[in-house]
């Protein structure tokens, strides 16, 4: 099943039947003649045609891309938007991917938030990177948390130095790093090394740091970084101290293992799933 047939099965079990039959009529006629001025005036007319604040019923979530829109909470605009630009992608990538890019482009916050969000539903969202890169420019924090949240885009598209951009600014900005995907994949020893400068210059500033920030850092423990490791054994916030024993335990650092043995109790927590990366605040 093509991904715009499964957006369009929640559209077609959700939406009024009149703005189904002209979206059908719409996209047909783009598919047959390629029309950058059509596409530009039935995206802008979704808005009067698709209430956002309709409520959505998932009948059937056995799709990748309908459990995508359900465990996010597209509402009933945004899947028309992407199911707009994912039918025009399949039928000619050649004509509309910079068509596409053009709507970006010019898009407001509400529309860039759906964007970015849904971003690795389109066709060769590959293409589309310089906008997802772009936002990490910015600190409009729905932007930001669109293309930086549970999105699995960065993890697949981003190079290391901007991956590293994205989790150092979600750190400053402090959103949710428990929220970004594939964290531990994506680690690289470059990250490592600007956690730890980053965490001197907060502790320099007596500023505290989110304990999830250290998690990228297990596999690169060179002596700075069993040094903080060291501090946050030792803090006085036990959040701390399980992010220090998370780090110790999955490094293979021989240094972290004789560190860790020091805290026989955390290193029996980690071994028997009591502490997690997942679990670290609870």
């Amino acid at each position: 099943m093509r991904k715009s047939e499964a957006i369009y099965k929640v559209l077609g079990d959700n939406a009024n039947k009149e703005a189904l039959d002209w979206l059908k009529e719409r996209t047909n006629k783009l598919e047959i003649s390629k029309s950058a001025r059509d596409l530009f005036m039935t995206y802008s007319l979704l808005a009067s045609k698709f209430d956002k604040k309709q409520k959505v019923n998932y009948t059937e979530t056995t799709n990748e891309t309908s459990s995508y829109f359900k465990s996010h909470g597209a509402d009933i605009l945004q899947m028309s938007r992407i199911y707009l630009l994912t039918k025009v992608l399949e039928v000619n990538p050649e004509f509309y991917t910079r068509e596409v890019a053009k709507i970006i482009e010019v898009a407001d916050t509400t529309e860039l938030e759906t964007f970015l969000r849904y971003l690795t539903i389109l066709p060769q969202s590959e293409s589309f990177k310089s906008s997802a890169v772009e936002a990490l420019r910015t600190n409009i924090s729905i932007i930001f948390d669109a293309i930086t949240l549970n999105n699995p885009y960065p993890a697949l598209f981003f190079n290391d130095q901007q991956w590293n951009q994205m989790y150092l600014k979600a750190a400053f900005m402090e959103r949710d790093l428990g929220m970004i995907e594939s964290v531990e994949e994506r680690a690289n020893a470059d990250l490592a090394r600007i956690i730890s400068d980053y965490a001197h210059e907060r502790w320099a500033a007596s500023r505290t740091i989110d304990p999830m920030f250290w998690r990228p850092v297990s596999k690169f423990l060179d002596d700075t970084l069993l040094s903080d490791m060291k501090q946050l054994l030792t803090s006085e916030n036990p959040i701390e101290n399980k992010a220090g024993a998370l780090c110790c335990y999955f490094s293979e650092d021989d240094s972290a293992s004789a560190l860790l043995e020091q805290h026989t109790e955390l290193k029996q927590q980690i071994a028997s799933n009591k502490i997690t990366w997942n679990t670290l605040k609870n």
